[in-house]
């Protein structure tokens, strides 16, 4: 693997074919509370500790997991493994404890290595669509009577807390690369949607992002599906030149699954597709050219894995897709609101695009952002100045720092200021507050509109916020 003092570097493997007491540190969180529901369910005993409770926690309690509110030292006696996110500090007092008692201490991605070593394990990675493509596969492959594990890393039906356990040996699993994760799993077989700009804070360069998925396919012993349209895949592209175990989906002639139309249509979308040379029509409640590509990548690892053309065409049509990914959440004034969880320029693109071709959007494609994390628009402002060139009126709030420090002169007006200076007809409004969205959006919107409102802070209320406003 290339060197780079940034890069997580594996962990001992724990042994997960035999059962183990294991505590999860800050159970009630996103990445965690799959990992605790899945090892429970495979017949571990799992204790776990958060600062509050949750509907999560409630949920796993059910399960039969213990969870205590509050850190506290005493809970890590006896146990076999703890295991934290990156969002644990190492000060915290758990963690502290185990180390002093030489009880074995894991990075959540260590645990992930752990179960990827005891089962068919299916990664599936990238910059964009990585949620949706995994979901949609594991989705596929249940459909198909293969009963697969999989943890995803968003609420989808059928999976509570972003958790389902199989018994067959297939695990499918959401593969982060923000935090070193997908550096350190050894994948039976690795789906990489698309490469972007993204996580420089962890990476440093580019080149190292690219090196990552480079890396990971590498590594993976079995087939590697990649993206063939997409410019920053080359480098995964080029390193598998020749190698039977590379499969491709994209617009291109010679991909193994070629997309070759996608039309809007009142429920969703339809796809023409060919699959290994055999023609198919994959009808979607999903919207969205970039929905028709993570489509083209799932069925492009479940027809690898076995499953018939056929069965995964019919397994998308029953496929409702991912919370917050293009959900279309009511109307304002006639106007169509839909919420998305787009906060990268492709992905906001992709999202913008999806909206104008909505059979209801008759009037005007209003766009509303709120930007995410300091450090990331600090150094990518600029890259944010094209993806909103098909908005009629684009609508920018302020940074939502999702735990990360305040930098001064950091404002989402940085966004906006980065989108006039290339387009300087442009509508943008500068909505600092929540009020002033509402307020910006309730004095445009009319008949036939629609609103799309993207960011993976708490934009995600927008829409509520707009409709319990008082209608112009």
């Amino acid at each position: 693997m290339s060197a780079s003092s940034q890069r997580r570097q594996p962990e001992e493997l724990i042994d997960l074919s035999v059962a183990r007491r294991c505590h999860v540190v800050g159970i009630g969180g996103p990445g965690m509370s799959p990992l605790a529901s899945l090892l429970s369910s495979r017949g571990h005993s799992v204790s776990g500790s958060d600062m509050r409770d949750s509907e999560v926690t409630e949920f796993l309690r059910g399960e039969g997991i213990a969870i205590t509110i509050g850190h506290d030292s005493a809970l890590v006696h006896g146990v076999d493994v703890v295991t934290y996110s990156t969002a644990i500090p190492d000060s915290n007092v758990e963690l502290a404890e185990a180390r002093d008692t030489n009880v074995s201490v894991r990075h959540r991605s260590g645990l992930l290595a752990s179960l990827c070593e005891i089962t068919q394990s299916v990664g599936v990675a990238g910059t964009h669509g990585k949620t949706t493509t995994t979901s949609a596969l594991t989705h596929i492959l249940v459909s198909a009577g293969i009963d697969p594990s999989c943890i995803v890393g968003g609420q989808v039906e059928g999976m509570p807390v972003g958790a389902r356990y199989g018994k067959s040996e297939v695990f499918v699993l959401e593969c982060d690369e923000s935090d070193g994760t997908l550096d350190v799993l050894p994948l039976s077989h690795l789906v990489i949607t698309n490469v972007d700009i993204d996580h420089l804070d962890y990476f440093g360069t580019f080149h190292q992002v690219q090196q990552c998925f480079v890396d990971a396919a590498l590594r993976t012993t079995g087939v590697v599906v990649a993206n063939q349209d997409d410019e920053f895949s080359a480098m995964v592209l080029e390193a598998l030149r020749g190698d039977l175990r590379l499969r491709t989906f994209g617009r291109g002639d010679d991909a193994a699954v070629q997309v070759l139309s996608v039309a809007s249509e009142a429920a969703g979308i339809t796809i023409q597709l060919s699959v290994d040379g055999e023609l198919a029509t994959c009808n979607s409640p999903l919207r969205g050219e970039h929905n028709a590509m993570n489509i083209a990548a799932a069925i492009a690892m479940a027809t690898a894995l076995g499953v018939s053309m056929t069965d995964a065409c019919s397994a998308i049509s029953t496929f409702h897709g991912v919370r917050r990914r293009f959900t279309e959440r009511g109307e304002f004034n006639g106007a169509v609101l839909v919420d998305d969880y787009a906060h990268l320029p492709a992905e906001i693109e992709a999202a913008i695009s999806a909206a104008r071709s909505h059979p209801r959007n008759t009037g005007k494609t209003i766009a509303v952002f709120q930007p995410n994390r300091f450090h990331r628009i600090a150094a990518m402002a600029d890259t944010y100045a094209n993806c909103f060139a098909a908005a009629d009126v684009v609508v920018i709030t302020d940074v939502y720092a999702s735990g990360t420090a305040f930098i001064e002169g950091i404002t989402g007006e940085l966004v906006v200021n980065a989108i006039g200076a290339a387009h300087p007809k442009a509508n943008v409004v500068w909505a600092p507050t929540r009020q002033d969205i509402v307020n910006a959006v309730a004095k445009i919107i009319a008949p036939g509109d629609l609103c799309i409102s993207m960011g993976c802070g708490d934009i995600e209320t927008f829409p509520d916020d707009l409709m319990e406003s008082v209608a112009p």
